[in-house]
């Protein structure tokens, strides 16, 4: 059963503090913007993980428009909240989009990631790519820092979470993946997250 956190989407009541949650902890990317929530990745890998009987309680905490710095803000008391076994942190887009400092970029995430580890969750980092008016010198910078936490934090690193989903399943926007292209985006956290599910 997937639980949304975000207002009025709401899918059940709120999850109870459990060792069995799953925290997914990101953007519009997670919080699937411009489709319907049952459509989306998160709603997608419940259905998988009641298929394999895992025992695994999703808690979607995206929200739209959310940055690194948003999450650092945000990060403590859904913690305390849902007492997560698993954080799947997607952040950093939006704070790329806008063209943030990447060393302030990667300064939150840290932080996000130190305070996951304060309470023993396990945890898959999202990266994520810039579009190519970026500037190859910036959309280095920031490809370069999801490695970098991942190696420092020791935890594992989806690469890219869009890896494999065409143009054409893109919006209008051409940033916000399609309904289609959502089981595709599923089975990349899936690669990432299965290793954790112990």
């Amino acid at each position: 059963m997937l639980t949304c956190a975000l207002p009025g989407i709401a899918l059940a009541a709120p999850a109870p503090v459990a060792a069995k949650n799953i925290l997914i902890f990101g953007d519009s990317l997670s919080a699937g913007y411009g489709i319907e929530v049952a459509e989306s990745w998160p709603s997608l890998l419940q259905i998988e993980l009641d298929r394999t009987r895992s025992g695994y309680k999703i808690v979607n905490t995206s929200i739209s428009g959310e940055t690194a710095l948003g999450g650092r803000q945000r990060i403590a008391k859904l913690l305390e909240q849902y007492r997560p076994a698993i954080v799947i942190l997607e952040l950093g887009a939006n704070d790329g989009l806008r063209g943030f400092s990447t060393a302030d970029i990667e300064n939150n995430l840290d932080e996000i990631l130190m305070k996951i580890n304060q309470i023993h969750a396990r945890t898959a980092l999202i990266g994520m790519k810039l579009p190519p008016n970026y500037g190859e010198p910036y959309i280095t910078q920031f490809q370069s820092m999801f490695p970098r936490l991942a190696a420092k934090r020791r935890v594992p690193l989806l690469p890219f979470l869009l890896d494999g989903v065409p143009a054409e399943q893109f919006q209008a926007d051409y940033l916000h993946p399609t309904a289609v292209s959502q089981p595709q985006i599923m089975r990349n956290v899936l690669q990432v997250l299965k290793p954790l599910l112990r």
